[in-house]
């Protein structure tokens, strides 16, 4: 029977063997909801299943490890539309748990008035082991790869053209023909902060104040999310009068690094029940504030204050009650003091609020305040607490001590005192050097 005749006898049939002969996987998927609608033999087979049946209407980011949440999937398939085929090296997940390196071409077409996406996977597990091998010939590639496997980037710095590598593009989140070749592409996505630092570090090392490039800053993802990366480079060509023409560079992904040394710092300086500077910080800070104001010559108030009766509150309520209005505290002082100010959980029931540029007079105000703020208050979560109320005991640089440990004194004494006189209420230290002090 001539090929025409097969076809027009069974053209589904025909289709569907062509498809299973295929030595690439092939997968039909809803862009929609990135479920896998058809599949051909190599799609399930490479992947070490038994049949179609086991990859069919599971979505296709369980197969890619590159691509993870809807979020990023519905950015991609945007890409996908926009341009077709639309490009993607990743790694897909084998059954048995390892990795499978794959080139993916996706183009999009409509049929019966609905958009499909047809996805073409090529194993180029041997592909990858000849380029590494071709790279090992290489010393600088060699280190590259073996060193800095995230990513590197080639900078020309007359044209400012960049080379991302792929593996620095799937680090972001992109395809290998995403990201434009310009240095606006990674200078934009650094985060604000870490802007002005890490132009000032690459400017050191190109006019010759630095050996090389080091910095960790915040770069942006695809999803708009910041990784922190390490990052490195150094200039290696000039032109005959000694100017940088070529810098190169290796990135390492350290967000995981990072988010842990941040959260250890955090809980080396922060209160773990408020949120608030711990003392060991308020030490360091206040020693610093008073230095600086008198370098400037402003005062600098700091107050010491104490929740009244606090041991019955836990002996009563229990001490779960107990950390609630501790944080509760925390919250609403937090709230109300300024931008500039600091507030500390100094131990126990015990907190410190310290305030530059204050007078006496603007502490007193200030301090009052949060006083009736915290009498005020109802304690919704707590309905048989009733009113928590708290003591303080202010003091002024200079006017009540000329280091951190004459004002610590001065306004510790201002605080016993607003204990004995009945609590709830603001005590003012004596005026310095009124008090003796010992060395």
């Amino acid at each position: 029977m001539p090929f025409s005749d097969t076809l027009a006898h069974s053209p589904t049939a025909l289709l569907e063997t062509v498809f299973d002969a295929l030595p690439d996987s092939v997968f039909l998927i809803d862009p929609d909801t990135s479920r896998i609608v058809y599949c051909n033999r190599a799609a399930w087979s490479d992947l070490g299943y038994d049949q179609a049946s086991d990859l069919l209407d599971h979505s296709v980011l369980s197969l890619q490890k590159d691509v993870i949440g809807p979020e990023q999937w519905r950015s991609i398939a945007i890409e996908i539309r926009a341009r077709s085929p639309y490009v993607f090296i990743g790694r897909h997940r084998h059954r048995q748990g390892w990795e499978l390196p794959v080139e993916v071409y996706t183009s999009c077409f409509e049929f019966d008035g609905r958009d499909y996406f047809l996805s073409v996977a090529r194993d180029i597990t041997t592909r990858t082991q000849l380029e590494r091998e071709l790279s090992a010939r290489d010393a600088q590639l060699r280190f590259a790869l073996n060193e800095a496997s995230d990513g590197l980037w080639d900078w020309d710095i007359i044209s400012g053209s960049v080379f991302f590598s792929p593996q620095l593009k799937r680090m972001l989140g992109y395809g290998p023909e995403e990201l434009a070749p310009h240095l606006s592409s990674w200078a934009d996505n650094i985060h604000p902060d870490d802007v002005v630092w890490v132009r000032s570090v690459i400017d050191d090392h190109l006019a010759g104040r630095r050996e090389r490039f080091e910095a960790e800053y915040r770069l942006r993802n695809r999803n708009g999310h910041y990784l922190w990366v390490h990052d490195r480079g150094r200039i290696c060509e000039r032109d005959p009068d000694g100017r940088p023409l070529r810098m190169v560079g290796m990135v390492h992904n350290v967000t995981d690094r990072k988010n842990l040394e941040l959260r250890l710092q955090r809980l080396a300086s922060h209160d773990s029940l408020t949120g608030l500077l711990n003392r060991r910080e308020s030490e360091i800070i206040l020693e610093t504030q008073i230095s600086l104001c008198r370098r400037l010559q402003l005062p600098l108030g700091i107050c010491l204050f104490d929740l009244d009766n606090f041991k019955s509150i836990n002996d009563v309520h229990g001490h779960l009650c107990g950390d609630q209005v501790l944080a509760g505290v925390a919250e609403l002082f937090n709230q109300h003091v300024r931008s500039a100010d600091y507030l500390f959980r100094w131990g126990g029931e015990e907190f410190m609020l310290i305030c530059v540029d204050t007078t006496l007079e603007q502490l007193q105000q200030r301090v009052e305040g949060l006083r009736t703020l915290l009498e005020s208050k109802t304690w919704d979560t707590l309905p048989a607490l009733g009113k928590v109320t708290a003591s303080f005991g202010i003091a002024v640089f200079p006017d009540h001590g000329d280091s951190a440990r004459e004002l610590f004194i001065a306004a510790d004494a201002a605080l016993y005192r607003a204990k004995s006189c009945g609590r709830n209420r603001v005590e003012l230290a004596d005026t310095w050097p009124a008090n003796t002090f010992t060395p």
